[in-house]
C-alpha cells in the first residue's frame, strides 16, 4: 500500500493506522538509495516527496528549516544565492546505482547520515543536525533539538537520528546549520603515488582517465590564503612527485568522481570504515586480490569493488578495529550477504534497546538490515 502524506499530521495518521493494522512500513523520498540493503519486505510504503519546501531560512544566523522531502539541488541552490553551503558535503547516491542524479532529498540525505570528502574537516550530517520533528514508530509526534546553534538541553537526538535509516521515526521536518560558502577554491594534485604515501590527503584517485593516479589536496578560503598555503603545500610536497593545480573543470569532475564512485565501475561495492592510518594496508590487500579502491578522509574509508569480499574484506576491516558495509550488490548477493558489519554483541543488545524504545512494535523493520 502506498501512502502519500502532505503533512505532519497525515504522517502521524499512517503510521496510527499501520500500527493498528499490524502492518510494516517503509520509508521512502526520492528513492536514490534504495538498493542497499537486502530487498524490503514491508506492507505499506510512506512516501514523503509530499512534504517538501523551506519552512525557514535565516542566513545571518545560518540556520536553515526544511521539509524532509525537499530535493537536496534544491536545498544547494537556495544556499548557493546566499553565498552559503551545507559544508558535511552531502551527495547523491543515484549514479552509484545507476539511476540518473537529481532524485535525494535532504530527508534521506540526513536518515542515512551522508557526508562526502569534507567531513574530514567539516563533520558529518549529524553535527549540523540542528533539530528535527518525527514521528516515532509508537505514532507520536516528537521533537528533537532546537532551532539554534548553542542547543545543550536534553538528550542529544538528532545525533542518533541522522545515520539511523528510518529505522526509529518518520522525520517530517529538519533545521540544519549552514556555512558561509568558501570565495576560493584550490584543487592540488600529486601524480603516481602510492596508497601509503596518499593517506595524508583528502582523497586518493587510481586510474584516472586522464591524470592516472592522483592524489587530491582541497584549499579553500579567502583567495590570499589559498594562494598561500598552495605555495607551502608545493614546497612542502616537492619530493614527492609531479604536483598540478588543477583547473576548475577538473577539479570538480575528479571530486564528484568521489561521490559517483565512477572510477571504479560496476560490481559489488564495499565501503571499509577503519583509522586512516589501516586504510593503505586494506587497500594494497585489495589491490592484491585484484579489487580497485579509492581512499577518501585520508584514508578513513577506502571504497572497493571486490567480487566475493565478504569473509576477507570484513577480516580485514575488524583487524583494524573498523567495519565493512555492501553498499551495492547483484539481487542475490544482497538477500545472501549482511549488508552490515556483525557488531559487537554489546552494541548489537544497545542498539536493540534503542529501537525498540522508539519503536517497539517493529513497526519499521522491513528486512532490509
Amino acid at each position: 500500500m502506498l501512502m502519500q502524506p502532505t503533512s505532519a499530521q497525515d504522517v502521524r495518521d499512517c503510521v496510527c493506522d499501520a500500527l493498528s493494522a499490524r502492518d510494516t512500513i517503509t520509508i521512502r523520498s526520492g528513492g536514490s538509495k534504495a538498493g542497499f540493503g537486502r530487498l524490503v519486505e514491508a506492507a505499506r510504503t510512506l512516501d514523503m516527496r509530499g512534504l517538501s519546501g523551506i519552512v525557514d531560512y535565516d542566513p545571518p544566523e545560518l540556520v536553515l528549516t526544511v521539509l524532509p522531502g525537499t530535493p537536496l539541488s534544491d536545498i544547494e541552490a537556495l544556499l548557493a544565492d546566499r553565498g552559503q553551503m551545507l559544508t558535511f558535503d552531502p551527495f547523491d547516491h543515484g549514479p552509484i546505482y545507476g539511476a540518473p542524479a537529481g532524485a535525494t532529498t535532504i530527508g534521506g540525505v540526513v536518515a542515512a547520515g551522508v557526508a562526502g570528502s569534507q567531513r574530514l574537516t567539516s563533520g558529518s550530517a549529524r553535527d549540523h543536525l540542528l533539530g528535527f520533528k518525527a514521528v516515532s514508530g509508537r505514532g507520536e509526534a516528537f521533537v528533537g533539538g532546537a532551532k539554534v546553534v548553542k542547543n545543550v538541553t536534553g538528550y542529544d537526538l538528532p545525533k542518533i537520528m541522522a545515520g539511523s535509516w528510518g529505522r526509529l521515526a518518520a522525520l517530517t521536518e529538519l533545521t540544519l546549520k549552514v556555512l558561509p560558502r568558501p570565495p576560493e577554491r584550490l584543487t592540488l594534485a600529486l601524480v603516481g603515488l602510492d596508497e601509503e604515501a596518499a593517506v595524508a590527503a583528502a582523497a586518493h584517485v587510481p586510474d584516472d582517465a586522464e591524470l592516472g593516479t592522483v592524489t587530491l589536496f582541497r584549499l579553500q578560503g579567502v583567495g590570499p590564503s589559498v594562494a598561500a598555503r598552495a605555495l607551502q603545500l608545493e614546497r612542502l610536497l616537492a619530493s614527492r612527485g609531479v604536483i598540478l593545480r588543477l583547473p576548475a573543470d577538473v577539479a570538480d569532475r575528479l571530486w564528484s568522481g568521489m561521490t559517483s564512485l565512477s572510477a571504479l565501475g560496476v560490481g559489488p561495492l564495499w565501503r571499509i570504515s577503519v583509522p586512516p592510518s589501516a586504510g593503505a594496508a586494506i587497500a594494497r590487500q585489495v589491490r592484491a586480490l585484484g579489487g580497485r579502491c579509492l581512499l577518501d578522509w585520508a584514508g578513513g574509508p577506502v571504497w572497493t569493488t571486490l567480487q566475493d569480499g565478504e569473509q576477507v574484506l570484513r577480516a580485514a576491516a575488524q583487524k583494524s578495529g573498523g567495519h565493512a558495509t555492501l553498499v551495492r550488490a547483484d539481487p542475490d548477493e544482497r538477500s545472501r550477504v549482511p549488508v552490515l558489519h556483525p557488531p559487537h554483541p554489546g552494541v548489537a543488545a544497545l542498539e536493540e534497546r534503542v529501537r525498540r524504545s522508539f519503536d517497539p512494535q517493529g513497526l519499521f523493520e522491513t528486512g532490509r538490515f
